[in-house]
């Protein structure tokens, strides 16, 4: 448990915004493992939350985004393999699982082995220690899947990353054939917005944020010329919005009305 003060400001984040959602709006999402982990997590953690109702819904609309994606990439390719970058404490795979998909979890050391005193790999799932940006993960992934389809999920990531790092790992990620690739991302405006009150919002004021796309159509374009758009949509426009504050509901309208936060999802 030394290790746990190195990851907290971030780590925890997402499974609040779940458990809130779970309990309050599982119109959003319901998770039950994470419910079922409320009780293990720090116990002071649900005390000392000062977050929002919109914060912690957006980050519940993350993990229902992806859902989202990872359901339709499944129906469309069921024998595809999901891989989670900067996985954290995320519970997607049981979720989504199809019961016969193998997925891979990707964080650096300490986030793994915190990750599996809560979620202990299933038969099908495989944590790999390091970092999303190095190619030790896609050499391990492609030496177990050759040839499979894979759809690489990137949520809450790349904000803090500058672009040039991004692209070189999105070009990384191209040269290993068959992978589909979606992320969260922001505006220009939507990062500004983001690191003046979100961030703060979530006790993380401090985080730097770098990447942001305007256009996913331009980003694309620096990856490959071959690199296609299948999705580039407003945060919340899949987000059911019934009885939700009229605060979170104004706050998310204006998200999506200027295209602050984003999905997008790319052929490789």
């Amino acid at each position: 448990m030394q290790t746990l003060g190195i990851v907290e400001d971030t780590l925890f984040v997402p499974m609040l915004g779940r458990i809130y959602a779970s309990e309050h709006c599982p119109q959003i999402l319901y998770d039950k493992k994470a419910l079922e982990l409320k009780n293990k997590l720090p116990s002071d953690l649900i005390a000392l939350n000062k977050q929002n109702q919109y914060t912690l819904l957006a980050s519940a609309s993350r993990s229902a985004n992806m859902d989202r994606f990872i359901r339709s990439f499944l129906e469309r390719r069921p024998n595809g393999v999901i891989v989670q970058l900067g996985c954290g404490l995320e519970t997607t795979y049981y979720r989504c699982d199809n019961g016969r998909t193998r997925w891979y979890a990707v964080d650096l050391p300490h986030v793994i082995e915190y990750r599996r005193t809560l979620l202990p790999e299933s038969e099908r799932e495989c944590y790999i220690s390091g970092d999303a940006f190095v190619i030790d993960w896609i050499k391990k992934v492609r030496n177990d899947v050759p040839d499979a389809p894979i759809l690489v999920t990137a949520g809450g990531l790349f904000h803090y990353f500058e672009e040039n790092k991004v692209i070189s790992l999105l070009r990384m990620i191209r040269q290993s054939g068959n992978m589909e690739v979606v992320f969260d991302t922001v505006n220009k405006k939507g990062m500004a917005m983001m690191q003046k009150k979100y961030m703060k919002q979530v006790g993380h004021g401090d985080a730097q944020m770098f990447f942001y796309v305007d256009a996913a159509r331009e980003l694309a374009a620096k990856i490959g010329d071959d690199v296609k758009v299948i999705a580039e949509e407003s945060y919340y426009r899949y987000i059911p919005k019934n009885g939700l504050k009229l605060s979170t509901k104004v706050s998310m309208a204006v998200s999506d009305r200027f295209k602050m936060v984003k999905m997008i999802q790319l052929k490789l």
